[in-house]
């Protein structure tokens, strides 16, 4: 069964309970998981971007941005609480060692690289060093690049599943390349995922779930015109019921591969080929 992910990552805006309708859809919708960000934002970014100007709700520095979007500990156990209520399952991608290592006290099942995070080789080896069940993100990332990831999770003997991805926001359809799916499945003897970043385009996971993608990972919002980098790559409600449903319906379809006559066409075989000589 295709392991569908609800990415809410920073879209909730740093409210906790924008975080909890963009939950309510991700269960609505039938997703299995819902994502987040977790950033130390001294240790991600250098001082002198962070003191650099931009303008948005929290001020006028990206310092003030990035602090205005980060949930603290506390935060995290409301949502650790909430999503265990509503019986999900919620995990995180890390962008530095100290969150990782700070996000391990929930005892989440799952871990996510980041594509941004997939060069990071202190990082890879202590998420891979925790065992979890890892999704390895491969966007704007070389084969070469991959396989070193790869290696590393193989070396701690961490199971994991690589996603094909593409790291623009949004990604241009033409730019998909999802044949690249089965490419990196026989390449690396392992799972393939998709993650996508696209502008609606409810085909592509549909496409990529018929290519043999075991994971699909869509960012999710309440509203694309919100404030955010990532609210128009994302879904909204309705797109995200379009999306898993028919994720789901191309599961069944799809079928085992193994020839047989079923039970419902026996009584056309009866009287098609009753009168054959």
């Amino acid at each position: 069964m295709v392991f569908i992910t609800a990415e809410i990552g920073i879209n909730h805006n740093g409210s906790l309970e924008i975080a909890k309708q963009l939950i309510d859809m991700a269960v609505e919708a039938g997703c299995d998981a819902v994502k987040f960000q977790k950033r130390n934002i001294e240790k991600t970014y250098t001082k002198e971007f962070l003191d650099s100007q931009r303008e948005s709700p929290w001020g006028k520095t990206q310092r003030a941005q990035k602090l205005g979007l980060e949930f603290s500990e506390e935060q995290y156990k409301k949502i650790a609480a909430y999503c265990k209520k509503k019986k999900i399952d919620w995990y995180v991608s890390c962008w530095d060692t100290y969150s990782q290592k700070q996000m391990r006290k929930f005892h989440t099942k799952y871990n996510k690289i980041a594509s941004a995070m997939l060069v990071h080789e202190k990082l890879l080896k202590l998420v891979a060093e925790e065992g979890k069940h890892t999704f390895i993100s491969t966007g704007m990332s070389t084969m070469k690049e991959i396989e070193n990831a790869v290696k590393i999770f193989r070396k701690y003997k961490c199971p994991f599943e690589l996603m094909h991805s593409h790291s623009s926001y949004p990604m241009v359809t033409e730019e998909a390349n999802l044949k690249l799916i089965p490419v990196l499945r026989k390449k690396f003897k392992c799972n393939v995922g998709y993650s996508g970043h696209e502008k609606g385009a409810y085909l592509i996971c549909a496409a990529a779930t018929v290519l043999g993608a075991t994971s699909i990972e869509r960012h999710i919002t309440l509203d694309r015109t919100m404030y955010g980098s990532d609210q128009a790559a994302s879904l909204e409600p309705l797109a995200l019921k379009r999306v898993v449903r028919d994720v789901r319906i191309i599961e069944i379809i799809q079928g085992d591969g193994k020839k047989r006559i079923w039970d419902s066409e026996l009584p056309a075989k009866k009287k098609l080929r009753e009168q054959l000589n």
